[in-house]
């Protein structure tokens, strides 16, 4: 029986982000995935859209599915939810790995953050990524989906979920990842939010900016097989 495999989009995201990287893996895993509430045309409800939630989406998930020993893959915000999950209901994750995710949230640097969430400016700026939110989310939902994420990276930076305590207490063993070139995330806040977790890996994969749309798959695909396979017997 092959193990399951749960990959979890970021944010501005849905589930049809990673379908490239599910392709590369379904020989060896039984893929899910899973558009989080108000992503890839899921009604929006503005309570239900912050981290809590999602990371409670993740162990609904696994729950209506009946899913256990479950490895799972989260980019960005994905593995921030995948992490969360198995800090807050623990049992059903095996093992995680993370690309991209930022675990240094401040009121600082979710105001840095929002200020590139400004729908207006992004028509301006950026009317190519605009066009695909509008055809993930539809295009009379796109810019709640902003409104939405930016609000949620707000309340990430006057009280972030995860931190040093709740980090140190997870015992599954955790992949970091981060691209050299992930401005986002950060090379050195992902080293050392990893020291944090009692058995994480830490590693920076070269010339990777943050967009996973950038990331190498095919060694992406690769180092989730090879570590899957390493917490098997651990």
């Amino acid at each position: 029986m092959k193990p399951t495999l749960l990959l979890l989009h970021g944010a501005l995201g849905s589930a049809a982000q990673l379908e490239p990287l599910a392709q590369r893996l379904a020989a060896d895993f039984e893929v899910h995935s899973f558009s989080f509430t108000g992503h890839g045309g899921r009604e929006l409800h503005p309570e239900q859209f912050n981290m809590t939630h999602f990371a409670a989406e993740v162990s609904y998930f696994l729950a209506e599915h009946q899913l256990d020993n479950v490895h799972v893959f989260g980019y960005s915000m994905g593995g921030y939810a995948a992490i969360l999950s198995a800090v807050s209901d623990p049992g059903r994750i095996r093992s995680i790995t993370t690309l991209g995710t930022k675990f240094d949230w401040s009121p600082e640097v979710a105001a840095q953050e929002v200020q590139m969430l400004d729908a207006e400016k992004m028509q301006a700026k950026v009317p190519q990524f605009v066009a695909q939110l509008q055809r993930t989310h539809g295009e009379g939902n796109w810019q709640a989906v902003i409104t939405s994420t930016a609000a949620m990276m707000q309340e990430l930076g006057t009280a972030p979920a995860l931190h040093e305590l709740n980090l140190s207490a997870l015992a599954i063993p955790v992949q970091v990842l981060v691209g050299d070139g992930d401005k986002t995330a950060g090379v050195e806040p992902s080293r050392q939010f990893a020291m944090y977790l009692p058995t994480a890996s830490f590693d920076v994969l070269p010339n990777t900016p943050h967009p996973f749309e950038r990331a190498n798959l095919d060694d992406l695909a690769q180092r989730i097989r090879a570590f899957t396979q390493a917490t098997a017997t651990v």
